[in-house]
């Protein structure tokens, strides 16, 4: 039986709807020598983030996946706090981020102890509590993929692979998302275990059709206020008129919660996609079962364990 790993324990996806597979709660993109970096009032984040999840809720979302790892600012005890003030399933990011924003620690380690630090996060806890990463968040720089974080990804997909963990990549272009797929692989990463995130920065769909066709996922999760609605909706349109549907993921990039800024700053909502969205596919064709193989069969069996 399926199962997400939620920061309260397993979640079966039989009891889950629509996910949204590219959200954050807390993320601090100051830099690790900021004042405060990454620390935040639990208390705060609960009343801020709150309205933001019930608002989720009513519009039919069901659980959301936090894209936040190590190095820009996770902080898993307020993700904890703030799914059991609501009781909505939040699934927490292992790993870290691109290079410029590793952890020194991270940068320390030689190939078997990046193996271990994963295992670790995936299986028994992160960041010193009880709160298991329910899957692996990568990320490469936009110039190309450096040394130190190919060696990263190795021990993510030897992780992944080993624990039946998605390895999901901030990637801004298809060529890097080609050899990242194929890094991953190399460890004896299933393809259908790689995402690939913000795909919608590349334009060039060749890519997506390639990395699909491999059984990898596409994520398009830019869909926030300000989208090109139409653009992301022909996008996904083509995709699926070549029997790419299942390998399609969609999501808004929202939230954010800040440190250091008065009340966390401004959050972005997480209800746009399906307030707008989709009803903008249903009234260019798409069926209900279209918009729940998007918006929940394929989350579910991105991320899904077991």
């Amino acid at each position: 039986m399926l199962y997400v790993m939620t920061v309260t324990g397993r979640v079966d996806v039989a009891r889950l709807g629509m996910i949204l597979p590219h959200e954050h709660v807390v993320t601090d993109l100051r830099g690790q020598d900021a004042l405060g970096f990454g620390l935040v009032d639990e208390t705060d984040v609960v009343r801020t983030m709150r309205p933001r999840i019930e608002e989720a809720r009513a519009a039919g979302v069901t659980a959301l996946i936090e894209c936040t790892p190590a190095g820009v600012g996770r902080n898993v005890l307020a993700m904890r706090a703030l799914a059991k003030a609501t009781g909505f399933p939040i699934v927490a990011a292992a790993g870290t981020y691109r290079e410029a924003y590793m952890p020194a620690w991270v940068k320390e380690m030689d190939d078997e102890q990046l193996v271990q630090w994963l295992r670790t996060e995936v299986t028994e806890g992160m960041d010193g509590t009880d709160v298991i990463g329910g899957f692996i968040k990568a990320a490469v720089s936009d110039s190309g993929i450096t040394a130190l974080e190919e060696r990263v990804l190795r021990a993510m997909g030897r992780v992944g692979a080993q624990y039946g963990v998605t390895v999901a990549s901030h990637t801004i272009g298809g060529r890097l998302a080609v050899q990242e797929a194929e890094t991953l692989s190399s460890e004896g990463l299933p393809a259908e275990r790689f995402v690939w995130v913000h795909a919608q920065a590349e334009p060039d769909l060749g890519y997506h059709r390639e990395l699909a066709s491999r059984g990898c996922y596409i994520e398009y999760d830019g869909i926030a206020a300000g989208a090109d609605l139409a653009a992301n909706a022909e996008t996904i349109e083509r995709m699926s008129g070549w029997g790419f549907a299942e390998r399609l993921l969609l999501s808004q990039d929202a939230g954010w919660y800040k440190p250091g800024e008065p009340g966390g700053g401004e959050q972005v909502p997480y209800d746009y996609l399906p307030r707008n969205f989709l009803p903008f596919l249903r009234d260019r064709g798409f069926s209900e079962a279209d918009v729940r193989l998007l918006t929940a069969s394929n989350p579910q069996r991105a991320f899904g364990r077991g």
